[in-house]
Formats: C-alpha cells, structure tokens, sequence
C-alpha cells in the first residue's frame, strides 16, 4: 500500500496525536466515545513534512487522497461537494501535536460560490435564511483571501465599517440580506483589484488551496516566535483537519461558544466559557463581538445546554484534566468541533493540579507531570500593592482574562512595544484587538489591554500562555488606532500616556500604581512538595548578596553554586581601593590596596553563610577583565592619580593598556590570579576568616566553602593557583587555631579543560560547568554580539533556539559528557554542578539529570522552576 496520508475520524485515535496532530487525534476520539462530531478526516502531519519536501506542494497521492476523504465524507453526511441542490461546506483547520493557539490558520465555509450560493437561497425562501448565506459567502471570501492568498483583512473590515456606516447601523448582525450580498461583491472586488484574477469558484480548487495554506501557515513568522518559545520542533509539522460545517449564524436558534471545563484563571472547578448567538467560532476567538458567559446559554437552548454540561463531564472524566472546548449549536442541536486540555495560567495549573488529586484523576506524580515548570515563572511575578490599589479608582474594567499587574506607557501597535521595549521602556500595548502576528509586540509588553474580544479571545490564550497580564473586552474605551489615542471614562490616553491593568481584577488605572515582590499560595507549597520528593537532583542558586540568597532559599534552594565575587567590588568604597591596585607597580603595592578591600569582602561572605544556614555556598574568584573596573570619568582619574601619587596622564596610559580587542577569551579568570597571585590572596583570606567567624558562632552548621577557580583550560594553571589558595587558606587556619573543612574546584567552561578533565579531576574537589562561556567558546560566538545575526539562523531554520538560553545538547552536551565520563573514575568523589542560565531552564535541568549532575545552579527566581523540572526528569527516565 502507498503512504496513507488521510484518516477518517473514524480511523484515529488520541494515541494519534503525532500523526494526526492534536486536533485531529481528540477529534477522532471524540467520535469514538460517542460524542456529537461532525464527521470528517484529518490529513497528517507526515503529509505537511511531504509538502516541504516537494518544494512546498501537494503532491497528487495526497490530493487523491484527500478527494477520497470528501467522498467519504459525502457519503456520511448526505451532502455533495459543489454541489447546487445540497452542497456539502466545509471548514479547513490546522492542528500540531502541541496546542499553539491562533498560531496557525482557518479557513470556515468553503465550498460556496456565486452558483452554490443562487442555489441555496433559491431553495428556500426564508429572507433569514438569505441574509445567512451572504453573511457566509462574505465571511469565506475575507477569510480566504486572508489566509490563502494572504490578502490583509483591515481592506475587509475597512469595508464592512464602511457599510455599517452607511446604514447607520453598530453591529454586523444588523446587516440585511441586501447589504451582505453587497459587501460579497464589494469583497470579490477587492479580491481582484489585489491579486488581478477573480475568486476561484471551482471548490476542489478552494480545498487544495486551502490545505496549501495550513501547511504553509507551519512556517510563518508568528508559529515561528511561538515555537521557538514553547520548544516545539519545526521537523513536527501540522495537520490539516476538514470537516462538514455546522451553521452556528444560521438563524436566532444558532450559536457558537468556546468553555472550559475549570476556569484557566483560577483554576476553580465550574465551568467557565462564552456563546454568542447568531455567530461563527471566529466571532468569539477573533474577539470581533464581545459574548455572554455560558449560564446565559442555558435560557436560551435549554436542551442543547443540559447535553452539553453532560458533555463537559464525560471529557474530564476520559481526558482527566482541565478540557477547552469548541461548540457550534445549528437549529438548537449541538455539536463538538474540538477539545483539548485546556491552556491555564500557574495559579490555576496548581490548584487544577491539587484538586485533580483530591478528586482521584491523578496521582501525585502525574500531577506533578502536569504543569509547565516555565509557567511557575509568572506566580512569582509582581502583584499590586493592596495600599496603593485601595487608593486608586478604577476608570474603568474590562475582563480579567490573564493574571497579574502591569503598568506602562501606552503604546498602540506591536511594532511599537517592541521598539520603545528594546530601549527600557516599560510599555503597555493597547489594541482593538490582537492578532496572532503581533505576538512578538505581545511578548515585549509589560500587559495587554483589548477593547474587544473575550475571556477566550486570541489576546486572552496567548497572554495566559506566555503569562503576560491582560485585561480584554473593555467596551468603554473609545479608541482612535489611527491616530494612536483612546478615552475611557473622559480621560485621553496618548502615546507614551502611563497606565496600570490588573489583570485578575479587569480593573484599569491612570498613572503608575506601585508593585510587590508575589505571595505564594498553599498550593505552590503543596506541589513543590510532590516535586521534592521525587527529584534526585539538587538545585542551588546563583546570588551574590544576602538578600537575593534569603529569596532563593524561601523559594527552596539548597546552597549557592555561583557567587560573582566581581559585584561586590563596585561600590564606591570598594572600587576605588581596586582602581588602586590595578595601578600599583610591586606586588607589595597591591596588597596594600588589596588590603583595603578585604574587610568588605569578609563581610559579604560572612552574611552569605549567615542566610544560608549551613548549605553549600561556592565562591567563584574574581573572574572579569581588569580593564571593566577602571575609571572612565576625569574625575575618578584625577581622584585616583592623587591616591597613587602619578599624572593623569599616567593613569590613562595604564587603563588604556588594560584594553583588549577580545577581552572575552582576554586577561580573565585564573589568569588574572596568575598574574597577581595577591588577589586570588585576599579572596582566600576573606573566604576563610568569614568561615571561621560564622562556624564560632554555629557550631550546629556545617561551614565548609566552596571556592572555584574559573576559565582553567591546563593542569598546571590550576595546580599553580591551588597552590597560593591552599597555603593561604591553611596559615589563616592554623592562626586561628581552629579546624575547617573546605574545597577548592574549578569551572569548567574552556573546551580543552572538558577534554582534558581527566588531568584537572586530580587537582580539582569539584566541577562546574559553567554553560555560558562553554557555549560561547564552543559556537566561537561572541554572547554579546550573536544577537546581531541570530535572527537569520532562526529565519533559514540553523538554529531552531538561542544556544544561550536553551543547552545545546550535542555539542556543548557531549563536551559536559566527556568532562564526567573523564573526570569522575580519576576523582571518585568529584561533585558536579552547572551554574549557567541554563540550570533554570527545564529541557537542560532534564539533560543534567540524565548525564548525572549532582546539582544545577540558577538565578532565585528560577529556582522552583528547577525543583520541577528536575522531578518531572526524574519520573520520565525511570
């Protein structure tokens, strides 16, 4: 048999969902458990790879294939395709294997043309039934335009505005029959004035187009953004699914509604969702008209509500999660167009989580599978101060559609956001409503606010899922894109106006209102708990002042894995001692200087040890070029010419010699201890006495620091300063006539010392790989300048992410591996630990567990995401 490239849904299952993307395979199992499904077939995702193989077309097999799948499809329905007396419509939809909201496109009630059309009206009088079928025609001809021969929407909308403005109506459900036919001709106008060829009217010409065009819909820019942030493989492709069209704006005894089974704000469970009478799903994703909540449904389609709530249970108790479902009802008979679990915001993935437990659906462990360890990020994001929010009045309240605070300046395009983002500017973007290619402008904005669309509008379920704050449907707003201003409540807002939105609340304020660091609810503690108790990796975090080690530690870190000694000596005080040793001659000259310093740097460590209570604490030597601490102002120059009795002249002459071309791979890490053994000193010295002094006055912790050495790529090199640290750090013992335990290792972040950790493991206590320089000397990229050409190795799919953000596995991964597989037979009590970004980040947290880190290090804030990571590692490689 050829490649089978279509499955009925009949044929699939939600096993499928590979094959047959996510929504094709929970359609198919819908139809399988008995729901109402309007039967169709699915195309699959090998059939998407195939189209880019052959240069981007649908080759004949698939195409036959597909008008196999129509016939079936006839058959079942009673239908004909093209046909005058009874045409079969359909909906063209995509579907990847992971959910990606509005990411990808729709094209709803092909199969019409102007004959089709004639035909339908002819058989049947009813002047409400002619003003469906033109609302219909006009809806497949915009949306086809758009999505398959991307022709923009706004020349569509322009003209239905234009319409509505002429007939001095608001609403486009106050149309007529006449003015709707109107507007087709308007449309196909349009269309050809665009393009230069006229609508095409052959049906199997509109459906090959329109699979053409999901399939390319795989690789335009917004799936790519969204991809990249979600770590979905451009290699997976995408289903189309074509199934018969149910008529939602069919009459008055129609709708559409999109629910969840639990609300994705907060997790409670009731059902919460959104129905617009008289309307096509688009109407209530796309946010063009602002719906009713479900329970109203309830009045108006008494039957089809009591089947649906029927519904809603029997998905939750056979998916046994949180369900997001689509729903047309067509003369008061319902029918399921898809479901999936359900997008939610952290808060409401825990407590979905705990209650999903309570209830029996889930063990601990799959609960804890559940939740997107990158969505932890937003419950610790700020939150209003409840002071200053008493004190505010709110001008106005749209929905609460995505949780949080953010306040900003207006801005009023996603380019906008973007730009005025990339120079510090904290922005809030404020639209008509959003669309799926503004979502990098989306991604850059503190928080969103839309004057339409709902609670299940594409703003909403993208914000939710990136964990952006966003207030939709504020109705008040009266809003001049064009001219890049809005008033709400007789304020005028412009560019650059400040605004705060709560988006729990849907409030909306004038001006900035003040933010705290989050609380953290019982249901955090709860999950976190499950996660501890199946993870096998420790996580450390990266801090150099006690404040940032206490909010690690709340968050559940387990001792430091990177503290930069460098911050420590920017202060004031502080710097210009170090200036002053950069400039000395002797080595004798230095201590003196260096001397000035200690003090300081014993008592940064010293409340180190104090918050952490006893956990590991590893402290990274000065690592950065010398040249970062010189002064730059005249003023510091001439201050510190008199503290070293030279000319000003001199002292620029000696910064200017501190300039190196490529300072990153310049006079850094080890090397400068090698040069100026005094530093590495005074580190030593200030490490140890500030241990000596906290384990006097605990004696119930175990004081025992860690020190690393950093950039060593030889043997020698770390023997050498080994060596000036372990002569220094036992005379200040033995003067304190005291005992102490502590270790001295290295980074490993040059290639040559991955490859050669067998040598450095008989020097060394401990590794850590150090991730960022790692890939930097790995790639040869430069970290502060790849930015610059990135873009284009995402564009030609190089590079699916940002090596610096998400490890790269092969690579730098089999470097990681090597250093292990070396080092650790020669060291047998070797620990290893990874202090890049990447410790935070969950596909790499997976990776160390798998290739047997010890621990990860990462910033405070990412140390939950880490403790979850690390279990979900833990439960999938069992």
């Amino acid at each position: 048999m050829a490649n089978k490239w279509v499955y009925t849904f009949k044929e699939g299952n939600m096993t499928m969902r590979n094959l047959l993307g996510g929504k094709g395979a929970n359609l198919a199992e819908m139809t399988e458990i008995g729901l109402p499904v309007p039967q169709g077939f699915t195309i699959t995702t090998e059939a998407c790879t195939q189209y880019y193989e052959d240069g981007r077309k649908i080759n004949d097999e698939i195409m036959a294939q597909a008008m196999e799948g129509v016939a079936w499809m006839e058959e079942v329905n009673g239908k004909k395709f093209g046909d005058l007396k009874n045409p079969l419509l359909v909906s063209v939809r995509s579907g990847a294997r992971a959910s990606m909201p509005g990411m990808m496109d729709t094209i709803l009630n092909l199969g019409l043309n102007d004959a089709v059309v004639e035909a339908m009206i002819a058989g049947n009088p009813d002047p409400t039934f002619e003003r469906f079928v033109y609302d219909s025609y006009r809806r497949f001809i915009q949306m086809f335009s758009d999505v398959v021969m991307e022709v923009g929407k706004k020349y569509f909308e322009q003209l239905i505005d234009k319409m509505k403005k002429e007939k001095g109506v608001t609403f486009d459900v106050e149309l007529t029959a006449a003015d709707l036919k109107e507007l087709a001709t308007q449309f196909k106008a349009e269309y050809k004035n665009q393009l230069g060829t006229d609508f095409p009217s052959d049906p199997v010409e509109q459906l090959k187009l329109a699979i053409e065009a999901v399939f390319r819909s795989w690789d335009n820019p917004r799936a790519n953004v969204y991809r990249r942030d979600n770590d979905i493989p451009y290699s997976w492709g995408t289903a189309v699914n074509v199934m018969p069209m149910v008529f939602g704006n069919l009459n008055n005894q129609s709708g559409t509604g999109v629910a969840f089974t639990r609300d994705p704000a907060t997790g409670e469970n009731k059902l919460m969702g959104e129905f617009l009478i008289n309307a096509q799903g688009e109407d209530v994703v796309a946010g063009v008209r602002t719906p009713m909540p479900i329970a109203q449904m309830e009045q108006e389609f008494p039957e089809a509500y009591a089947q649906f709530i029927q519904v809603c249970e029997t998905l939750e108790n056979h998916y046994h999660d949180m369900q997001d479902m689509e729903f047309t009802i067509e003369n008061k008979k319902l029918y399921m167009l898809q479901c999936r679990n359900g997008k939610r915001t952290a808060p409401a993935a825990l407590q979905i989580a705990v209650d999903l437990v309570k209830e029996g659906h889930k063990t601990e462990e799959e609960a804890v599978m559940m939740i997107d360890p990158c969505n932890l990020d937003t419950l610790l994001h700020p939150q209003f101060d409840a002071k200053a929010l008493k004190a505010a009045t709110p001008l106005g309240k749209g929905l609460g559609a995505s949780p949080g605070a953010a306040c900003g300046k207006v801005v009023f395009t996603a380019d906008d956001a973007e730009e005025w983002a990339a120079r510090g500017e904290k922005v809030v973007l404020v639209r008509l409503e959003t669309s799926p290619e503004e979502i990098t402008g989306m991604k850059a904005a503190q928080g969103i606010l839309t004057v339409r669309g709902g609670m299940t509008s594409h703003a909403a379920v993208v914000a939710r899922g990136m964990g952006t704050c966003c207030v939709s449907g504020c109705g008040d707003i009266n809003m001049d894109e064009e001219n890049k201003k809005f008033t709400l409540a007789g304020v005028l807002f412009t560019e650059g106006s400040e605004i705060s939105i709560d988006g729990t609340t849907g409030n909306i304020y004038a001006g900035i209102i003040p933010t705290v660091p989050a609380s953290i609810s019982g249901n955090f503690g709860t999950v976190m708990a499950w996660a501890d108790k199946f993870r096998t990796l420790k996580v450390r975090t990266n801090a150099d002042t006690p404040a940032d080690a206490k909010k690690a530690r709340e968050l559940g870190a387990e001792g430091i894995g990177l503290c930069r000694t460098e911050h420590m000596f920017f202060d004031p005080e502080r710097i210009a001692a170090f200036r002053e040793m950069i400039c000395s001659d002797t080595e004798a000259e230095r201590e003196v200087a260096l001397d000035k310093i200690l003090p300081y740097q014993q008592g940064d460590f010293k409340a180190l040890y104090e918050a952490l209570e006893g956990n590991p604490v590893c402290i990274r030597f000065l690592d950065p070029p010398l040249h970062e601490f010189v002064p730059t102002e005249d003023a510091d120059i001439e201050k510190l010419a008199a503290a070293k009795n030279k000319s000003v002249e001199e002292i620029k002459a000696i910064c200017e010699s501190l300039h190196e071309f490529n300072p990153m791979m310049g006079h850094r890490g080890c090397r400068l201890a090698v040069t100026y053994p005094s530093i590495a000193k005074m580190q030593t010295k200030a490490v140890i006495r500030a241990a000596l002094e906290v384990q006097a006055a605990h004696p119930e912790w175990t004081v025992e620091p860690e020190i690393m050495i950093p950039l060593v790529c030889e043997i020698k090199e770390l023997a050498y300063v080994k060596k000036v640290v372990v002569e220094t750090a036992d005379a200040e013992i033995a003067a304190a006539g005291a005992s102490l335990k502590y270790q001295v290792g290295t980074m490993i972040e040059i290639p040559r010392a991955a490859l050669t950790a067998d040598e450095i493991a008989t020097q060394a206590d401990f590794f850590c790989f150090g991730t960022n320089d790692l890939t930097q000397m790995c790639f040869g990229f430069s970290r502060d300048d790849a930015g610059k050409f990135l873009n284009a190795y995402y564009d030609t799919k190089i590079f699916e992410n940002d090596p610096f953000a998400k490890l790269d596995q092969t690579g730098v991964g089999s470097l990681m591996k090597t250093a292990i597989a070396l080092g650790k037979p020669v060291n047998p009590n070797l620990h290893v630990g990874i202090c890049g970004e990447h410790g935070g980040d969950p596909s790499s947290v997976e990776f160390c567990h798998k290739i047997g880190l010890d621990y990860v290090s990462c910033s405070p804030f990412r140390v939950p995401i880490a403790r979850l990571a690390a279990a979900q590692a833990a439960i999938s490689n069992k």
